[in-house]
Formats: structure tokens, sequence, C-alpha cells
């Protein structure tokens, strides 16, 4: 069936490029009609996953001993792991292992090997005879690997500081196969030990417990031993090595400590100092003590992600380290607190599968936004989730589930599905079931799954069981479905019969991939300083509600204790909008008056929304109203603005200079040099600079060469600079930025360093000669950083010159699985698009006819593989048959014989 199907899909795709080619169309709508029809064919019959599901478990991975030497100067490791286990039901013929790209040099085990099998993705053992269910069997494995990811080294021959020296790991989702062999999917746990053998000034992390540390006279390595008694999954196994230094402290008798680079330890504090207190609450708020041994945390310098929540062991980005001096606008608080969380919720109970992630992930983002709670109070939780809310609430043109089976990678399902809504979700139930009876089913559903692998019923069935209640149709909405309500709510009142009518319609469409919601809501009416609520029921598409009150309302809320993820459309008169703005009691209605206000632009509400910018008593609304102020784009909303530059509070301080900057006018550019002459917080310097960019006069191109060549934290600022060199988009800055970036490559961080090359690209894309820009990107593409190498490959796509090609060309892949593979094929479009003057989609169009011919390609050759194979195993067949037959008869001669 999957060949058929991508023969149609060619043929199609063919057919509508080569009427392209052949001048059959003559013009661009017909072409890309044609397009569009093939390619829709090719997604629906072609592309569309198949779903995924967890592997059978075939043997019970026991215990797994990982030995590795690491090369520092060749970035290579000489590694030994063993792997002890026990088929579960029936005979264990051959042991599959992941090992992705391991040069092998023996296999042996406990039990008799007939032979082992190794491609670039699997060692296969197989055993005769078959190891019998339940006998304990260990292999081992002498390996050397090269790892292009999963394990990552950060050295001076790379550009980073030698005095920093140091390497990491990250597993999750698939990527611990690149240094150790291993059976690496989440429905398994293990007991694991991690050796690494290292010079002996350096510092070794990994899961677990401390055992020991030997050095060995003759190597004159150290080798230090971590052990991790309780199971825990594979991906979170984990190793940090190098030249660290520590702060450390304790909760109750758990260790807790922090690790950075050495040179970066200065900055240590400010990240670990809530740790304890984390600790502390979350161990009260799940109800479950802290289940393992003790908590690290490790900052290491260009992480492939925020961070990562190995078992005892978090790891770190560097970039999450600040200074004093950036006040409250830089924090660790949400990423410690989610990362540690998740050694309850992703570490203690795993998802089985990856459609499952976010009962690691969802849990992890409600807990981080609890303690924000608990730590700064419930406003900023429920600002927090409004932020969220605004993100989550925007128009998708799919409506992919929480829980989906249908993805290609792993790393696919770690979106905002299940992180942000996931902990919508969350909320919503605690919201529904109260604190008390949340916590009691969070606790349960911990107990019960503790250290094993859990599935989305697993916590469904724990709620309906202590509450009583059937949740099936709220996981079918919210987890199995897509989306989330729209709702048109409208307000009347009725002076005679005092009588306040409410009328709510869901008006987004339903499908069989959203559902028509239904759920429990109440709405709030404040008549002078009485509140009275009314509880209501949805479960269809429209319902009209009356209410008897004493009087009319002077405010009216719907979903007051926001505890609803939905789109609402509630047009209220703004006299209500106003006394809405007063009630200091509510920080949602808050929120949502200043949001309907910004559509106003008369004096009188911006008069209302200056006063709140300058004394509201929250921080979150404050900054909303400088937003909207900004939305309004009246000269009477800038003088609000400008004239609110003095705010105590650097949050509020920062978005004013960010908002004051989206007026362009020459007012604006004055606010931005007062800011940038008086302000000392390096983080609202950043915004003043960049704003810089709008402005193309002499002395703000002096400005930003300054900043260019500034020394700061992290070359913040510098940053900054050449983030205004890409909004000037000014060929004035080619020289002065490639001569910065030159000068500067072991100076600016990786990440800064990828992104000036790109603007380098950007501002000379429309340049007639482009060569000197070219040789110099071209110089970068073998940067072995690898975010600086795959920065300069998309700097070239940028840049926009065909001579690139073959550069570029010789980094793609047809199935790109890293960065460089990815900016390689990004890259060639844009390239192939600027060379041949087509429109974008007929690119892609090309590059889909090309990739279903080297998939039709493959099935072919699979399907000659197979045949032979049968060819093969029925010439073997033959030979056995007539060996048999040769047997038979030579014994019925001898039997014969023996007769006579």
């Amino acid at each position: 069936m999957i060949r058929t199907v991508h023969m149609i899909s060619l043929c199609l795709l063919v057919c509508a490029i080569a009427a392209a080619r052949a001048g059959a169309v003559e013009d661009r709508a017909y072409e890309l009609q044609c397009y569009r029809s093939a390619v829709s064919a090719a997604r629906d019959e072609a592309d569309v996953p198949a779903p995924q599901y967890a592997p059978d478990r075939e043997a019970d991975i026991l215990h797994i001993t990982i030995d590795v030497t690491p090369d520092f100067k060749t970035r290579t490791v000489a590694g030994t792991t063993s792997i002890k286990f026990a088929p579960i039901v029936k005979p264990l013929a051959e042991l599959r292992l992941d090992a992705i790209d391991l040069d092998v040099s023996s296999v042996t085990s406990s039990a008799n090997i007939e032979g082992f099998n190794v491609t670039d993705e699997v060692i296969t053992i197989t055993f005769e005879p078959a190891i019998r269910p339940g006998d304990q069997t260990t292999v081992t494995v002498i390996y050397e690997a090269e790892p292009k990811q999963g394990l990552y080294f950060r050295t001076p021959e790379m550009g980073y500081p030698e005095q920093d020296t140091h390497l990491f790991t990250q597993g999750e989702s698939h990527l611990a196969p690149h240094w150790y062999p291993n059976y690496d999917y989440p429905n398994e746990r293990s007991s694991s030990e991690v050796i690494c053998r290292v010079p002996k000034e350096m510092t070794v992390l990994s899961n677990g417990r401390l055992v020991s540390e030997e050095v060995d006279s003759e190597t004159g390595l150290k080798a230090v031993t971590w052990l991790q008694e309780k199971p825990h999954v594979n991906y979170l196994i984990a190793l940090v090595a190098g030249k660290l230094k520590k702060i450390e402290s304790k909760y109750k008798d758990i260790p807790i400590a922090f690790y950075t680079p050495a040179s970066l330890i200065e900055y240590a504090q400010n990240s670990f100092k809530d740790t304890a207190d984390m600790l502390e609450f979350y161990e009260e708020e799940i109800g479950v003590p802290y289940p393992w041994d003790q908590y690290y945390q490790a900052v290491v310098q260009d992480f492939v992600a925020g961070g990562m929540e190995n078992t005892t062991l978090t790891i770190l980005t560097e970039r999450t380290l600040h200074t004093d001096e950036t006040q409250n606008i830089r924090s660790s608080q949400g990423l410690v607190a989610h990362e540690l969380v998740h050694q309850w919720f992703g570490d203690y109970v795993t998802c089985k599968d990856w459609s499952h992630t976010w009962l690691n992930e969802g849990f992890a983002t409600y807990y981080e936004d609890l303690y924000d709670g608990y730590k700064n109070g419930s406003d900023s939780m429920l600002a927090g989730l409004y932020g969220t809310a605004s993100y989550l609430l925007a128009d998708r043109p799919e409506h992919k589930p929480i829980v989906y089976r249908s993805y290609r990678r792993a790393g696919e399902q770690f979106d905002y599905r299940t992180y942000s809504k996931a902990g919508w979700v969350l909320h919503m139930l605690r919201t529904e079931l109260g604190e008390r009876m949340f916590r009691k089913c969070v606790k349960k559903y911990l107990e019960r799954h503790a250290l094993g692998s859990v599935v989305t019923e697993d916590f469904r069935s724990v709620i309906e069981e202590l509450t009583g209640r059937s949740y099936d149709r709220f996981f079918d909405e919210w987890i199995y479905h897509g989306r989330h309500p729209d709702l048109k709510v409208s307000y009347n009142w009725s002076e005679k019969d005092k009588l306040a009518k409410i009328s709510i319609e869901q008006t987004h469409q339903v499908s069989d991939k959203v559902m028509l919601f239904g759920f429990r809501t109440k709405v709030r009416f404040m008549i002078g300083d009485e509140i009275i609520d009314r509880p209501i029921t949805i479960d269809a598409t429209q319902h009209d509600f009356y209410f008897l009150l004493p009087g009319e309302p002077k405010i009216v809320r719907f979903d007051p204790d926001y505890g609803l993820l939905a789109n609402i459309d509630f047009e209220k008169p703004t006299a209500m909008l106003y006394e809405q703005l007063e009630d200091a009691n509510d920080v949602i209605g808050r929120l949502r008056a200043v949001d309907a206000l910004k559509k106003e632009k008369d004096q009188k509400t911006v008069a209302k929304l200056k006063d709140v910018l300058n004394n509201d008593p929250f921080h979150a609304v404050r900054e909303r109203a400088s937003e909207a102020l900004r939305e309004i784009r009246t000269d009477e909303a800038f003088e609000a603005i400008a004239e609110s530059l003095d705010q105590a509070d650097a949050r509020v301080r920062l978005q004013v200079v960010r908002d004051i900057g989206r007026f362009y006018r020459p007012q604006s550019l004055d606010v931005i040099r007062r800011t940038l002459r008086n302000e000392k917080n390096p983080a609202i310097l950043e915004v003043a600079i960049r704003n810089l960019g709008l402005y193309h006069h002499r002395d703000t191109r002096r400005l930003i060469l300054d900043y260019l060549e500034s020394r700061s934290f992290r070359n913040e600022l510098a940053s900054a600079a050449v983030e205004a060199i890409r909004m000037s988009d000014e060929p004035f800055f080619i020289a002065p930025l490639q001569q910065t970036l030159d000068q500067r490559r072991m100076q600016l961080p990786s990440r800064s360093f990828a992104r000036g090359l790109d603007t380098l690209a950007h501002i000379a894309r429309n340049e007639d000669e482009k060569a000197k820009v070219r040789d110099f990107l071209a110089g970068c593409v073998h940067h072995p950083m690898n975010r600086i190498q795959a920065g300069a490959i998309r700097a070239l796509g940028t840049l926009g010159d065909p001579r690139a090609i073959p550069i570029v060309e010789t980094f793609s892949s047809d199935e790109p699985d890293d960065a460089v593979e990815r900016a390689a094929t990004t890259a060639l479009r844009q390239l192939r698009q600027r060379k041949e003057l087509v429109p974008d989609e007929i690119v892609r169009l090309r590059e889909t006819v090309e990739k279903l011919r080297k998939q039709t390609e493959k099935l072919a050759d699979d399907l000659d593989d197979i045949n032979k194979r049968l060819d093969a195993k029925e010439e073997a067949g033959v030979k056995k048959d007539a060996t048999e037959a040769l047997d038979s008869s030579q014994g019925t001669a001898q039997n014969r014989n023996a007769e006579d």
C-alpha cells in the first residue's frame, strides 16, 4: 500500500513540474495550483506518519554500567558498557541494542554468543541457545565513539576558555546511543553506574551518589564512579566532567549543589539561591518526599536546550546565569523550578511513550507556576497563566491533541501542547477539583506508579477513583482532542425585572479534531461592595441564563476564578471596564479590562491607562497598560508612555522603553538617548540599543558602533548592537561588523556570533558585490562550534549568492537530523529560489519530487533485498531438503546392511 501511494504522489508531482518546465503553464496561478494539488495528495496519502507506540520489552534491563575515557583533544570517547538483563516471557535468541556510529571492537557475554552484527544504528547479539526467561545475563561491549550528538565537548580547540574545559551529555529523547549502547525507550527502567576517567584536576558528576574516586598510577587519570541504585529510564543517564567549581548546601539531609565552568562561578548564587526553598515547597505541595539521594545542578556552555532533568543531576544552559545589575528582569526561578519538579514528574514516574509526554512536561510547567504563586503571590501566578493563554489562544492551522501518536520524531512532541497547554489543563483540573482534592489525586497517582511508566489513563483513573465523578469528557475534549473553545458572551440588564441576562455561544468550528466543550464555571456580579457568584454549566452550543439581582451590577465577570482556557469575546460598556480597572482584588479582571480598552482611542481611556501604568499595585498590569497605549498609537498615547519612564520596578521600566521604541518619531529617539545616558540596568540598555536601529543618523550609527565594540557580561550590549544593525539594514555597517566578528570571534557567545554572521549576510544581501562577505561566511562553515557552523551555513542562505550553493550542498542531507543539516536544507532552498527566481512553493515542489524519487528508489532497493533474502532462504531450504534426503537414504542403506 505504501509503495502504491508513493508512486501516485510521485506521478502527480512529476506531471506538475514537467508542465511548468515545458512551458505548458503560462501563469503562476496555474503552476501553483498544480503544486498544491500534488503536494496535497503527497501529504494526504504518503506523508501522514504511522501512529507511534512503545516497543515490546523482550528483556528486562536490570543494570547498566558505563565506563568511559574521554579524550578532550580529539573529542572522542573510549568506552566499555555492560548490560545485565533477563528475558521476560519468551526465550531470547537476539538482543538488539541502540548504538549510533559506535566503533565496536568486541562483544562478550555470560551466555554463549553465536555472533553479533553492528550497523550504524544497532548492535544485534545472537545467542545460541536462546536465553531462558528469568535467566540473568550480562553482555559487555567495548567500543570507541566520536559523538556528533548525545555527548558534547567544550574545549579550547573549539574556541572555549581553557580554564572552562568540560563535556556534558544529553539523552532525551534518543541521543544516548551516540556515546554508549543501550535499550533507548522510556518504557524500560534500570539502575545505572557511570565510571569516567579524566585528568585528576577535573570534576565528574553523574546520577545517584558518588561511590569512589581513584587515581590510576599508570595513566594518571582519575576514575570516578557514580551509582544510581533506584531504577530510572535510559534517557536520564547523564555525565558532566571537566574544570568545574561549585557552591553547595543541604535541604534536610539531602545534599544540594550548583556547578558551573570555573570562570562563571561568581554568578552561581543568583540561580542556586531558591533551590532549598523549592524542595521544601514541592514536598509539601506534592505530598511525596524528594525521592532521590541528592540534587545537583550543573551549568554547561552552549547547552542544547534550556535545561534537562536527569535523575539527581539537572544540566542547565549558561544563559540562566545573570548579574545583580539586571534587578528583577532576569531570573532563574522558572527554569530551576521546572527542572527540579521533574524529579517527581518525569523521573520518579515517566511517560511510557512520547505520546504521553505531557505527563512529564505539563506537570513540570504547572508546578513551576505553583511555585511562582507560592513565592511571589497568587497575582503573579495568575498573570503568568494569562500571558501563557495569550499565546495558546492564537489560532493555528492544525489542531493536534495533547496525546498524539502520528509524529515522525519524538522531538515533535515537545511543543506548546505538552508544555503550556498541558500545564493549563492541569490548572483547570485544580480549579474544578479544588486545591485539596487535586493534591490528593496527584499524591495517589505518584505513589501508585512510583518508579514506573505511566499513561494518561493512569492519572484519569485516580481522579475518578477519588472523586467518584466521570472525567471521560474532560480528558476527551482537552487531552485527546485539540484546540480550545471560542466563546461569545453578552450581558443585558432589565431594570424593570431586575434581571441580568448572560448569553454564551460556542463559536469555534466543531470537527472530528475539535469537540463542542462542556464545562462548569460561574458568573460574578458586583453590586456596590457586594459580590454575587452564580454557577453555570455549559454543555451546548448556546445558552441563555437569567439571574435575579438586587440591583444593576457595576462589574460583570465571566469565569472570575480564571479556570478556563478559552477565547472569550465579552463586549462590555466602557464604564464597566473603567470600574474593572479599579478592582484591586481581581488581577485578571484588570488585565482583561486593559486589553479591552486598547481598542479605544479617546483621551479619557488614554488617561485611565496612563493612571494604571503608574499606579496599579501589580507590575504585570502596569506592563500591559504600557503595551495597550503603544497599540493605541495616538500622540496622547505616546506622551502618556514617555511621561511614565520613571518606574521603580525594572520590569515595568523595560516595557516602557520597549514600547517607546515602537513609536517612530524624533521624541522617541530623545527618550532612547536619555535612557542610554542614565540607565544602569543592562537588560534595559539592550532594548534601548536595539531601538537605535530604527534611526538612520550619523550619531546613532556612532552609538551603535560604540556598543558593538563594548565589553559587558556575556557581551550582551554588543549583541544588542548587532540587532540594531540588522534593524537598520544599512550596508554602511558591512565592513565594521565583519571586522568585529573577525576580531571578537573568541569573545562573543556562540549564539551571538552566529546571529552576527546572519546579520552581516542580511545587510549585504542586496549588494552587487558579495564575494568578500561570502568568503568570510564560507570560512566559518567548518567552525568546531556546532552553533556557529550552522549559523554560517544559514547566513549563506540569507546572503542569497547562488555561488554558495556548492558549499552548502556538502552539508545537506535528505533527512536532516541535526542543526547543521537543517540549516543547510533551509539555506539551499533560499539559494535555489534566488538563483532561479521562482516562487518558494515551486522550490518546495522540486524538493518534494526529489525526496519522493529517493523514497521510491529506496523502496525498490528494499523490495530487491527482500527478494534476495527469500531466494537465499529457498535455496538453503532446497539444499537442506536434499541433505536430509541423502542422510535418510544413507541411513536406510546402513540399516539394511546391518540387517543383512
